[in-house]
């Protein structure tokens, strides 16, 4: 069985607790555009290994206290249950 991966985040949680800094402020920071900002905190994009590293260093905590990653197992086709049994 495939397993999907689920990445969440706490950089809402983060700004907020970082003297409520804004979405404009953590992209400067950063690095990155602040429609970026948005959409990673949205959970609507997954930022790049660098991106997420540098995130983390804004707010001065390891990556894992920024994202989670969790696995959920996924549903696939007959094709791959068989290749799957294959293995």
């Amino acid at each position: 069985m495939r397993k999907t991966l689920i990445i969440t985040n706490h950089i809402r949680r983060l700004r907020f607790f970082a003297n409520e800094m804004t979405q404009l402020e953590l992209s400067e920071k950063v690095g990155a555009s602040r429609q970026t900002i948005i959409a990673v905190e949205a959970g609507k994009y997954t930022p790049s290994l660098e991106l997420a590293f540098r995130i983390a260093d804004a707010f001065g905590v390891p990556i894992g206290e920024v994202f989670e990653c969790k696995a959920e197992a996924s549903q696939g086709s007959a094709n791959d249950t068989r290749q799957e049994d294959d293995k």
